[in-house]
């Protein structure tokens, strides 16, 4: 079973920027070699200029906030559900996106020494808040504590529902769009206070492994005499209440529609496969030809909550914040009018509520896919469907919005399409890649939705081409 294990790393690199920095100084200032030597490894050439154009510096993350040209981004998680920010809007930890940069000091940890202990309550690797460690309890009178020691050549990462201080990532569960209030409340959670953690190597390829379940403020994890786990000669592992499920694209992210299988994963960091239901007590066989490694567009299911992983490297093939900018600026360009009102349309930027923005508003037909404003023709019933006046098809007609979070898209094209029944709009291959993608719903079942809001896809195959009448002049 795949475990965290050190890796092979250039420790050449190292050698020669201290022999380079003795060289520099003459051999007599400690001052200057201690500089040089606490400068993280430099960023090749061929990605740096590119992650700097390209990706947006977000600070405000508690020990991964970069330094001053020293910048070195892993990737990002970005929620489900989400248009560039929650709702109530970002705050601290809790946000819709979380940025993984390279941690001034390493905070990795691997596990080293077993201990058979009666109650793991008591011993001292338990107790001691700065030692992690993994407990699993086999009966009342017997649990085995994995120790685990400091891990210098990687960095750790932990997502969960806790606001507690090891948590990096607070992530609460998402509700569809189509169900949000302005005050809503989740009553019970099923998203585990301490869900998962990632650990990444801080040298290249800066490869980043998942393992269900995290450290809490006393860096432990606590395997109950319940919970699913099991032993073997050589090894013991287990799986979380509800499980941390995961997905792998086929072969790359929006290069190929077609979805990945999703797989659980073990504390250790063992791939199996999926149990009958969520909270199954036994575990399914292992996978052994797979493994934890995060790859760009790895989705990862909290059971409440979907995390999509982009790599650094990825999201270049994404467009950037300004660029979608200007996809929406070249579509208002074209003047495009609505057929009834004869009104110039403008999609707005940002969700406005505001008398001018909402006369211009652009709506739907999500049947025909035929762009109008907001107009009083073809009304049927109070059900809200109405008949297109260009082609006279039965069918919703809803707002259009764009959607804003980049991450989400598989290519910078020009946001042909919108997704049915929330008028999303996106790319063509972005909106073909996430209606093929089916997400974990409940304890054992998937659907399609919308990655900016959540909602469902209706219909086949999910989305709508847009037909504007623009250009006129």
């Amino acid at each position: 079973m795949p475990d965290t294990q050190k890796i092979s790393l250039e420790e050449d690199e190292d050698k020669k920027l201290k022999a380079k920095s003795r060289k520099l100084s003459g051999g007599n200032s400690d001052t200057e070699n201690a500089e040089i030597e606490s400068k993280p490894p430099p960023v090749p050439a061929k990605d740096r200029d590119s992650i700097k154009s390209k990706l947006s510096l977000v600070g405000g993350n508690r020990n991964v906030t970069p330094k001053k040209n020293s910048l070195l981004k892993y990737g990002e998680l970005i929620i489900l559900g989400y248009n560039g920010t929650l709702p109530q809007g970002d705050k601290g930890r809790r946000k819709s996106k979380f940025t993984l940069w390279k941690r001034a000091r390493p905070n990795g940890v691997k596990p080293a020494t077993k201990h058979i202990v009666k109650n793991p309550q008591t011993s001292h690797v338990v107790q001691d808040a700065t030692q992690h460690s993994v407990s699993y309890t086999l009966s009342r009178n017997q649990a085995i504590i994995v120790e685990y020691t400091q891990d210098e050549d990687t960095d750790m990462f932990q997502i969960g529902r806790s606001s507690e201080v090891p948590i990096d990532f607070v992530v609460m569960d998402t509700v569809p769009g189509d169900q949000r209030k302005d005050e809503y409340l989740v009553t019970q959670s099923t998203i585990s206070r301490f869900a998962c953690r990632i650990i990444v190597d801080r040298n290249p390829p800066y490869t980043a492994r998942i393992y269900a379940a995290g450290f809490d403020s006393g860096s432990n994890i606590f395997l109950g005499e319940k919970a699913t786990k099991w032993q073997t000669d050589l090894e013991i592992d287990g799986l979380t209440t509800n499980g941390i499920l995961i997905q792998h694209p086929t072969a790359g992210f929006g290069t190929d529609p077609k979805q990945g299988i999703w797989r659980e994963i073990s504390v250790g960091g063992g791939i199996y496969a999926l149990r009958e239901s969520r909270s199954t007590p036994q575990k399914s066989c292992m996978i052994e030809d797979e493994d934890n490694i995060l790859r760009d567009g790895s989705l990862i299911d909290l059971c409440g909550a979907t995390l999509l992983w982009r790599s650094a490297l990825g999201l270049l093939s994404s467009p950037s914040p300004r660029e979608l900018e200007d996809q929406i600026k070249r579509i208002n360009e074209g003047r495009p009018q609505c057929p009834v009102g004869l009104n110039t349309l403008v999609l707005p930027h940002k969700n406005t509520n505001s008398m001018t923005a909402l006369e211009k508003q652009p709506y739907v037909y999500l049947k025909c896919g035929h762009v109008h404003g907001m107009h009083e023709w073809g009304q049927k019933d109070e059900s809200g469907e109405r008949t297109c006046p260009m082609c006279l098809t039965d069918g919703p007609f809803i707002r259009l919005q764009m959607g804003t979070e980049s991450s989400f898209y598989v290519e910078s094209a020009p946001p042909t399409h919108c997704f049915c029944p929330c008028g999303h709009m996106a790319s063509e291959d972005t909106v073909q890649y996430w209606a093929h993608m089916a997400i974990p719903h409940g304890c054992h079942g998937f659907r399609a939705a919308c990655p900016f809001c959540a909602a469902p896809l209706s219909g086949y195959p999910g989305y709508q081409r847009l037909i504007f009448q623009d250009n006129v002049d």
